[in-house]
């Protein structure tokens, strides 16, 4: 092995199938459930349905007998990069597409139980996914250099309890088992005429554990009061530096460097995170729902993977700053009829990216949610609910420089803008009461 060198990677946890990127760095609260219609107002105070084991689990105490909730979601994106005048001519005009998800577009889904052990005594068992990032650029798109793919799939496992403390408080909490595999392929300028590039590829499969705490506090017949904790999860990926392509010069400097066969560790921390929700019912048709959230980026130390000078290389990544993120949200639910009630919220994330500019790798920052979505109650033990979602994110603006243009063997300069960014969120799901 050569020398160990220290990277974080782009990443996604996800639950049944991938969800991307989303604002306030990675963590989305979209995952196949009717926090989709809420914008996740009442996160963790709402505890309505089997979801709440994931969400909150201090609420499972609510829910009688033994309940399921499956839910599914497909999510459209528009996050197109735009090729400013100032990128290096080199790396030619190719835009990426539609980089996020699988061609613009991404499933998703969320499995949730909750039975009942004793009269005050819960368990529950969650498959969701609210963390992440799925990337395809392509091979020739003018930042290859920077990132060509990058993704982690992965499944978080969390079986928890909850125990009724009296009449007001309960508390829950869980294990947070996540299981991720990285893929990251970065293209590698040759700098030789006629010689296409070389590719980079780290790829790696790992486990991490964490913890989730909740507690939930009736204050009046009519409002609630949620909180919830989720201890940071540390995914520790490992890959060796898998060059392919490379030109002969090219290799021999890399193995002088002991980079050829470098080992990388990818030391991914999936941040902590801490929700304040409440639930209050008006009257007999309204309840208002609201949520404070905060969430530890600081600690996530992304990195670039990839060569600036291959005259001179001395490293396979460069480092990105972050900041930590902070979440509101505010909601209200109206029943319209005995069988139906309507649902809809508006959030706001903070940037989790410092500066006016993002990277290719994390084309997410800022953005508004504008959810609204509706739920039947087919008869005493089922209902199922449709909700919509769009998630705004402005403009975002790209400036990286590079001391070489592509053509002496530098990664240039990429220069330009994610235009008028947006996700759309749909979602269907159905709860069982047994």
């Amino acid at each position: 092995m050569g020398p160990r060198l220290r990277a974080s990677a782009v990443a996604l946890v996800l639950g049944a199938a991938a969800a991307p990127a989303g604002a306030a760095g990675l963590l989305l609260y979209e995952f196949g459930t009717g926090e989709v219609g809420l914008a996740s107002a009442g996160y963790s105070a709402r505890a309505q349905d089997a979801s709440t084991a994931f969400t909150n689990p201090a609420g499972m105490t609510r829910l009688p007998g033994t309940q399921v909730l499956a839910g599914g979601q497909l999510m459209a994106f528009n996050t197109q990069f735009s090729i400013g005048g100032d990128t290096s001519p080199g790396l030619g005009s190719n835009d990426g597409g539609h980089a996020l998800g699988f061609g613009g577009v991404m499933p998703g889904a969320g499995a949730f139980m909750t039975t009942t052990i004793a009269p005050d005594l819960k368990f529950g068992f969650s498959i969701a996914g609210n963390f992440g990032s799925v990337l395809d650029y392509g091979d020739g798109w003018a930042g290859r250099y920077r990132v060509q793919q990058a993704k982690v799939l992965g499944v978080q496992f969390v079986p928890s309890l909850a125990y009724r403390v009296n009449d007001r408080l309960s508390i829950g909490g869980g294990v947070n088992a996540v299981y991720g595999i990285l893929d990251q392929k970065t293209a590698i300028n040759n700098a030789l005429p006629g010689l296409a590039d070389g590719q980079l590829e780290l790829n790696d499969k790992t486990w991490g554990f964490g913890g989730n705490l909740g507690l939930l506090y009736q204050a009046t017949p009519a409002t609630r009061l949620g909180l919830t904790w989720a201890s940071q999860v540390d995914l520790d990926f490992k890959s060796p530096a898998r060059f392919s392509g490379l030109g002969p010069g090219l290799s021999a400097v890399l193995a002088s460097r002991g980079l050829l066969d470098a080992g990388v560790n990818l030391g991914m921390k999936i941040p902590q995170q801490v929700m304040a929700s409440v639930f209050s019912q008006v009257d007999e048709r309204w309840a208002l729902l609201g949520s404070v959230g905060w969430q530890q980026w600081s600690k996530f130390g992304e990195a670039e993977v990839g060569i600036d000078n291959v005259n001179d290389p001395v490293s396979l990544t460069t480092s990105l700053p972050f900041r930590d993120t902070w979440h509101v949200a505010a909601g209200a639910q109206y029943r319209i009829s005995d069988p139906w009630l309507l649902n809809f919220g508006v959030a706001y994330d903070s940037a989790f990216q410092k500066g006016d500019t993002v990277s290719p790798l994390l084309p997410v920052n800022a953005a508004w949610r504008f959810g609204v979505g509706g739920e039947q109650q087919l008869d005493k033990n089922v209902k199922w609910g449709i909700a919509g979602e769009v998630i705004y994110g402005g403009t975002l603006d790209v400036n990286l420089t590079s001391p070489l243009p592509p053509a002496l063997g530098g990664r240039g300069n990429l220069v330009g803008s994610y235009d008028n960014t947006a996700s759309f969120v749909l979602s269907v799901y159905g709860n069982w009461t047994f």
